[in-house]
């Protein structure tokens, strides 16, 4: 996972000394080839030690190991930079289209980056063997679980999905252990998903969550984390970006599904044979 997302990822959750340290680095990388940890606290103005905790805190033996991971990223971001600035209203068509595949694009890779293998295989097996899955989001995030669902369901696996966060609560108080929660979160703070997750767990269900990356109430509360990114600097397309990044977690989720059930490909393509049908009916 490069550096530069885990910080992006990190930065809500910064005390003040370590936002202060984020921003410079992320302003001036190029800088950090040859500070010591000692000239990089005295430019931002903070101790040593400071700069030593903050590279452990995000993953790091040391300053070293995290200087090595600077530099090494530093190249191929200051490219995706260029590419992935803000949308302005003088753009043309083409600027725009080029700047929105761009992040996109970027959000997508980041996204991939802080999922691992094993804990997509979790949430795979806990969803294979549910009774009963019921994919909860408020808003946006209510869309990206409508779609899961419908996925699941062509799987032949006994999906809910609900826009109103009211049934969802009342659908999570009769879940047991023998169901799964997967909740979908940008921030991880949504309210009405966090009281349906308290619910989930007080019952003994697995909970699967999907939120931004770093400690939040709807991870903190799950048996399997997975995360999503958004672009942040880009304010008015929030939303858009969140689904995108959100959208690739279920999808791999549904590919590895088909993929791991022995009757997933069969039970798929009956699905949409089903469908084609109706269609051309």
């Amino acid at each position: 996972m490069s550096v530069f997302t885990k910080i992006k990822a990190l930065q809500t959750g910064f005390s003040e000394r370590e936002a202060r340290l984020a921003k410079y680095i992320v302003a001036n990388p190029e800088h950090i080839r040859d500070f010591s940890s000692q000239e990089l606290a005295k430019h931002v103005g903070v101790s040593q030690s400071s700069v030593v905790k903050f590279s452990q805190k995000l993953g790091y033996k040391g300053y070293p190991a995290f200087k090595i991971a600077i530099i090494e990223a530093f190249s191929q971001n200051a490219r995706e930079e260029l590419m992935s600035a803000d949308i302005a209203r003088t753009d043309s068509h083409s600027q725009f289209a080029d700047k929105l595949l761009a992040s996109k694009i970027k959000v997508l890779q980041e996204t991939r980056e802080l999922n691992d293998v094993v804990s997509l295989e979790q949430a795979v097996g806990h969803i294979r063997a549910a009774r009963r899955v019921l994919v909860a989001g408020n808003g946006d995030a209510a869309l990206v679980a409508k779609d899961f669902s419908h996925k699941l369901q062509r799987l032949g696996i006994n999906a809910i999905a609900e826009f109103d966060s009211h049934v969802q609560i009342g659908i999570a108080a009769n879940l047991d252990e023998q169901d799964v929660v997967l909740a979908i979160s940008e921030n991880g703070n949504t309210r009405e998903t966090v009281s349906i997750v308290n619910e989930a767990t007080a019952n003994g269900c697995t909970v699967i969550s999907i939120t931004k990356f770093g400690r939040n109430p709807i991870a903190i509360n799950a048996n399997v984390r997975l995360y999503s990114v958004t672009d942040e600097s880009s304010v008015r397309f929030t939303s858009i970006m969140s689904r995108t990044g959100q959208q690739l977690v279920i999808d791999l989720l549904f590919i590895a599904l088909t993929q791991g059930l022995d009757d997933g490909h069969r039970q798929l393509e009956k699905a949409n044979q089903v469908i084609e049908r109706f269609r051309s009916s």
